[in-house]
């Protein structure tokens, strides 16, 4: 006979998801690639030690997130690369191309249950259209790459008990 947990946590389901900049949900997201961060690490040898070297924290990277919807006649995504392309030399004013991105997981019920802060962002690549094939029935998807500075999750978002 199955045990009955009452303490049992179900894991969250990966599409129920929004994405908002600019104060507004994106509309048609329909894939995030993960969050991401790696820490180096740097190995420190004693000249003296014929064992193993110590190993301290080096630099932490945020990767890279990549964005996909289908395509539409909602032009945010290219609006936001446009931005970044048509900016002189890149740098010398690239806050005016970044963008701090909120990211919220929802449960069945609609509640949101997880909100991640994603600092700094840009787009780094752009995707307009796929490879057109009339010979398959797929959907048209574009996409945009960004780089994140970092992202920090949300503690005033508190799943519903």
């Amino acid at each position: 006979m199955p045990q009955f947990t009452p303490n049992r946590f179900d894991p969250y389901k990966n599409f129920r998801f929004r994405l908002k900049w600019d104060g507004k949900y994106i509309a048609g997201v329909s894939k995030v690639s993960p969050l991401s961060r790696i820490t180096d690490v740097i190995e420190i040898r004693d000249g003296e030690d014929p064992g193993a070297p110590f190993k301290a924290l080096g630099r932490t990277r945020y990767e890279a997130i990549t964005l996909e919807r289908g395509v539409t006649s909602d032009p945010t995504f290219e609006q936001w690369a446009n931005q970044v392309f048509s900016y002189p030399n890149g740098a010398a004013a690239s806050t005016q191309f970044r963008k701090n991105i909120t990211l919220d997981l929802f449960n069945e019920a609609e509640q949101r249950i997880l909100s991640y802060q994603l600092y700094n962002c840009w787009p780094s690549a752009y995707t307009a259209l796929p490879s057109l094939d009339a010979a398959v029935d797929t959907v048209a998807i574009e996409s945009l790459t960004l780089q994140v500075e970092g992202w920090l999750r949300d503690p005033a978002v508190v799943p519903p008990a």
